[in-house]
């Protein structure tokens, strides 16, 4: 074993340190990054789960990406048709980020009941649909069989049942308008087979998912004609530069736009997050750090006699230091394990038990979503340890400034 190591597992082993004048400021110090790192993780933990959450949510009713026509561009119905056809569909072969490709056509209608009426959008979804999401949201139900030629099963959000006061496998009435504004609105008896809640006011109050064989009928469209397509990727970080390689491999007359181009509002709001999970860091570690300068100094001057005695015996300035290093790097990793025992523990409190509600008309979700991810993780650990360690490094230099006389006459 380390002439220095030895000596500091000594120091810490004793009864004296315990009950010495620094032990207070130890155990102060050791509270202080342990609430340091129970805030960087929460921050990180909550602060990218909202992020993914709100993501997903958009993405479950957009997709990631959006092919359409020029004609139907900034709008949510989709006034003209585009061929299904095309030599990117059913799958991207060039571009290795895009995981999912799928057909869709939305329309306008309003559903009627005998007390009252309300408008929806109206999505219409093909076989090649990405279910994955609704059935997260499912509440009530299943979710519509569309294999089925003109299948009328659908699905409807729990706020828009609520507001209509409809009944699951009851019979919804919705009505299209013609583009000929003197002819009768054209009608669909659908079946509600599902209820859904995204918590994602926004996109809940209006949508109705339904077959896209519906939709192309109501239009007078073939099966080859559809709204637009939609674009999953697996790697969200990277998804304006796939937007662009996407552009760049359709045809002239179709447009590729991003959820980030789509709602530019909602993801300028989640960026704010990154800036404020910075800022946390970066407070929680300065305290951190000062607290431990301060109690390196305590330790240093509480134990000025045993480096004048050290010294006396041979040992460098650099041997001592790295002595004091190491007591320091034991408080540091002792505050470690409880910060990461608490921090984690209320992360996967939320996460599981979801004690912690959201008005979901401010944050679009009903929780406080959690992320758990390794490399926070890995990163507030690794990252407090060695910050910590390196501001230590300065004040240790202390040590070469004590003489060995005095140091052993210092009381």
């Amino acid at each position: 074993m380390k002439f220095e190591l030895f000596v500091s597992r000594r120091l810490i082993s004793e009864k004296d340190f315990k009950s010495s004048i620094s032990a207070p400021i130890i155990k102060i110090t050791t509270a202080a990054i342990s609430v340091g790192v129970i805030m960087m993780l929460v921050a990180f933990g909550t602060g990218l789960g909202l992020q993914e959450k709100i993501r997903d949510k958009i993405a479950a009713f957009n997709g990631h990406i959006q092919i359409h026509g020029f004609t139907n561009q900034n709008q949510q119905i989709n006034q003209n048709s585009i061929p299904k056809n095309q030599d990117f569909y059913p799958q991207f072969s060039n571009i290795e980020n895009i995981e999912h490709t799928q057909a869709v056509a939305t329309k306008y209608g309003i559903i009627r009941t005998e007390t009252d009426f309300e408008g929806v959008l109206v999505k219409g979804v093909g076989n090649d649909y990405r279910w994955n999401y609704f059935e997260e949201y499912l509440i009530q139900g299943k979710l519509p069989d569309v294999k089925t030629k003109y299948s009328t099963e659908i699905l409807l959000s729990e706020s828009l049942v609520n507001k209509l006061q409809l009944e699951l496998n009851e019979q919804v009435v919705v009505y299209f308008l013609n583009e000929d504004a003197s002819a009768k609105p054209r009608l669909i008896a659908f079946n509600l087979v599902g209820i859904y809640n995204s918590g994602f006011k926004e996109f809940d109050d209006q949508f109705l998912i339904a077959d896209i064989d519906q939709i192309q009928r109501i239009n007078k469209w073939s099966e080859n004609e559809i709204g637009n397509f939609e674009v999953f990727v697996s790697n969200f970080n990277e998804l304006q530069q796939t937007s662009r390689q996407v552009y760049k491999e359709i045809d002239s007359f179709l447009n590729a736009t991003s959820i980030i181009e789509q709602y530019p509002s909602i993801f300028e709001w989640l960026s704010m997050f990154d800036m404020n999970i910075a800022l946390i860091i970066g407070i929680m570690i300065l305290v951190a750090g000062i607290n431990m300068i301060t109690a390196l100094l305590v330790l240093i001057l509480e134990r000025t006699q045993m480096i004048g005695i050290l010294k006396a015996l041979g040992a460098t300035d650099w041997n001592i230091r790295k002595i004091f290093l190491y007591n320091a790097g034991y408080i540091i990793l002792r505050g470690l394990f409880w910060g990461n025992l608490i921090g984690l523990g209320i992360l996967l409190i939320q996460k599981y038990l979801k004690p912690i509600q959201l008005n979901p008309e401010t944050y679009y979700v009903t929780e406080a979503p959690i992320s758990l991810q390794l490399y926070y993780i890995i990163a507030v650990n690794v990252g407090t340890m060695v910050l910590c360690v390196l501001m230590l490094i300065i004040p240790s230099l202390i040590i070469s400034k004590i003489s060995p006389i005095k140091a052993m006459k210092f009381d």
